[in-house]
């Protein structure tokens, strides 16, 4: 389906005048990346280049996405903006909220009547809003996007981390909080620092087992989860261009995982037959007429160490299988290596369950190559050795391999398939026998593996591998099992080696579909009411941050010291809280409960400074808000890696946390802690870390000279009367500052359409 035909033509007519414009001011050949955010500038162009990692930039975004659990708490802060109607083409994708549990009708269903009066909130207030709405059902949103929405040399942004998955397709797509989405959908311009760049050669050709997952595989293994921080990763070479487009966006989207700012392949002729595929001829004969401005210039790919900041090469005729993990998408081990790795660590090698789709790996090509294994289980006299599931990535691809026979062959061999949703992969996973918390194995081809991710279950230990070769260890039923080089036993006694995958990179017979799920927004919105209960457990209209008092901070409590990962699952958790993610007091609830506390290592237990005991996390910071006591979160490298959900910045602020100071933080929630107006801080020592005790009152001072690059002081007073003092830094910029002053980026929005009403 093609949507905003006149909005791409008018960019496309544009983009070569841009960029040319950017070739002069920067004086030299320009990277793909480089191309399209100098097209996308916000304003007059500016007098001089950008600086990668130091420059804040404003930007125009062509697009917004937004997934149902995020969307909730992006339109409620979009509604107090005072504009009618989206500035930019904007869309609402319905995956998040149902639970895989039985079936994908049964799951459908239930989740339908379960969650109806939040869809039809998102329903109501987009086609007032001018917003395209996907109904539950029509699919994860990045698979949506992909088949729908992305076009090379965009840019967009959306409300969930793998919103990236559309670099397959040659876009600019970045994952950012509500907040940020507020202010484009509001007509504003959307700030991001100047990224640095990260080049990945890739050179030969796949083939046999391995698949494009194995790609980001190991490129997470070389990069680890923080390597990509502040950074596009763009993709080229041969390599690159003999991939389809889907592999690409897989490619793209577990950018995520290594903390990219976003990850980008140039425009080639995979990308053209995609978009035709599609229905997006028109598309991809404007692209083909400007092929040369949707991909980096010739000198760069020919040098690129003189381009890029870091360099990376990778043969693809070499690349063996991967499967990352346990607990962490960057633990890389090839599947040689599996069995030495599993018996080193004291790994559970029984699987107990293999899991293909999620939005990273749920295309048409990907689903075929897994067929063609299960179709060898019958044909081998096999049978699966663990339970096997299938998520497909929208209500197209469903239908399509329904079409094609591949949902029957799954269903001879047992499997089960959800509905087209994000389900497992975000925790919306009702696994029975996951409450006893015993120790298992499953392997995924999704993008994340945390503890408890999946099911909830501390001790899953989950791992990360492409369809094909998830299937492969569902049927073997072992993670020792090597499906390049080893045997399994059939039913006649025999040993019998999996032939090597095969599929298709595009259905042979076109795509079909009956109903897609799309709900077109009315022309005139003006009638359509929005109504949210006042007394609703899941909605709940937003009241305004309050602004700052204009003073230090002192007499702060803390609350906690998060140690080692603190992602913004461990901060908000999703699975069983998704249901609260539109009604802000009841979603903080979860806030913290999954961190680890420095003093106790238990999760949920932290001192209460005011009465000496030790309980909740929200309980104790709800008592302190309610006795007026301001408190800090402390936290470890990388705070807030993961996924986009502002909820993680918003709960905090909500409950009268004043600040978070860590040794770094991940790029998203940084952003997210910023437009809710607290203090995001970093210690200038990491060893100052060490320096926080369990009863410190502290202050924050300097705030009154608060300045972009001005350290500021923070005093430690320790119980014992002794005090500590130590610097710390952040990374406000003027405008940010405002933010804060203000009490959030929102105020300032209200305010600025308050006064042109006036």
């Amino acid at each position: 389906m093609a949507f905003d035909i006149e909005m791409i033509k008018k960019l496309y007519a544009n983009i070569p005048g841009r960029i040319e414009a950017a070739r002069k001011l920067v004086g030299r050949p320009l990277t793909l990346t480089e191309k399209i955010l100098y097209a996308h500038l916000w304003g007059d162009a500016p007098k001089k280049p950008f600086e990668r990692g130091n420059s804040y930039v404003d930007f125009a975004p062509d697009r917004v996405a937004m997934q149902d659990a995020t969307a909730q708490m992006a339109l409620l802060q979009f509604m107090q903006s005072g504009r009618t109607s989206v500035a930019v083409p904007s869309t609402v994708h319905c995956d998040h909220l149902i639970e895989a549990k039985e079936n994908s009708k049964t799951d459908l269903d239930r989740a339908v009547h379960e969650s109806s009066e939040v869809y039809d909130f998102l329903a109501s207030v987009s086609n007032k809003y001018g917003i395209g709405f996907w109904k539950p059902g029509a699919g994860i949103i990045h698979q949506v996007v992909l088949e729908n929405y992305a076009f090379p040399g965009g840019m967009m942004i959306g409300t969930d981390s793998h919103t990236v998955n559309a670099g397959g397709l040659g876009m600019i797509a970045i994952g950012v909080g509500g907040a940020d989405a507020c202010d484009v959908m509001a007509g504003l311009p959307w700030e991001l620092k100047m990224p640095k760049l990260i080049g990945v050669k890739l050179t030969g050709k796949l083939n046999g087992w391995t698949a494009p997952k194995d790609v980001i595989l190991k490129v997470a293994g070389i990069l680890t989860v923080k390597g990509g921080t502040g950074a596009v990763v763009e993709y080229f070479g041969e390599g690159a261009v003999n991939m389809s487009c889907t592999g690409k966006g897989t490619i793209c989207n577990m950018g995520a995982e290594i903390g990219a700012t976003t990850s980008t392949f140039g425009y080639d002729s995979s990308m053209s037959r995609y978009l035709s595929a599609t229905g997006r001829e028109e598309i991809a004969a404007m692209a083909d007429q400007i092929q040369e401005h949707l991909t980096g210039d010739e000198e760069v790919y020919a040098n690129p160490a003189e381009y890029f900041d870091q360099v990376i090469e990778i043969n693809l005729s070499e690349l063996e299988p991967h499967l990352n993990g346990p607990f962490t998408p960057d633990l890389a081990t090839p599947i040689s290596k599996m069995k030495e790795a599993a018996a080193a660590n004291g790994w559970p090698t029984k699987i107990e369950v293999g899991l293909i789709g999620s939005c990273t790996n749920s295309s048409y090509e990907d689903i075929s190559r897994a067929e063609s294994l299960a179709k060898q289980v019958s044909a081998k006299g096999l049978s699966l050795k663990s339970e096997f599931t299938i998520t497909p990535g929208s209500e197209q691809v469903r239908f399509t391999i329904e079409r094609d026979g591949f949902l029957d062959t799954f269903g001879k061999i047992g499997a089960t398939v959800f509905a087209n949703a994000c389900g497992p992969c975000i925790g919306m996973w009702a696994r029975v026998g996951a409450e006893k918390a015993e120790r298992n194995t499953i392997v995924h081809s999704f993008n994340r593996n945390f503890a408890k991710r999946a099911d909830g279950n501390p001790n899953t230990f989950a791992f990360v591998g492409s369809p094909e070769i998830v299937t492969a260890m569902a049927i073997a039923g072992d993670l020792n099992f090597n499906p390049l080089t080893d045997t399994l036993l059939n039913d006649k006694g025999e040993y019998v080696k999996l032939d090597p995958p095969s599929g298709y990179e595009l259905p042979p017979r076109g795509f079909a579909v009956d109903d897609p799920g799309f709900q077109a927004p009315a022309a005139d919105g003006s009638h359509v009411q929005v109504i949210v209960s006042p007394t609703s457990s899941r909605l709940q209209l937003l009241d305004p941050f309050t602004p700052w008092e204009g003073d230090n901070l002192l007499g702060l409590k803390l609350l906690i010291k998060a140690k080692g990962k603190c992602t913004t699952d461990h901060i908000s958790m999703a699975g069983p809280w998704l249901k609260f993610r539109g009604h802000l007091d009841n979603i903080s609830n979860n806030m913290l409960i999954g961190a680890v506390n420095f003093f106790n290592e238990k999760t949920d237990s932290v001192k209460s400074q005011l009465t000496g005991e030790y309980g909740p996390v929200p309980a104790t910071q709800r008592f302190y808000k309610a006795a007026g006591v301001g408190t800090i979160v402390v936290g470890d490298e990388n705070y807030g890696e993961g996924s986009s959900r502002e909820h993680a910045a918003m709960e905090p602020r909500h409950l009268g946390v004043r600040a978070v100071l860590v040794k770094s933080f991940a790029r998203i929630h940084e952003t997210n802690l910023k437009k809710q107006g607290m203090l995001a801080l970093t210690f200038d020592n990491k060893s100052d870390y060490d320096k926080i005790q369990e009863d410190d009152t502290i202050d924050i001072i300097r705030l009154k000279t608060f300045a972009p690059g001005k350290k500021i002081k923070i005093v430690l007073k320790h119980k014992d009367g002794t005090k500590d003092e130590i610097m710390v830094n952040h990374t406000y910029n003027k405008q940010q500052i405002e933010w804060f002053k203000a009490g959030g980026a929102l105020n300032i929005i209200r305010k600025e359409f308050a006064d042109k009403q006036k």
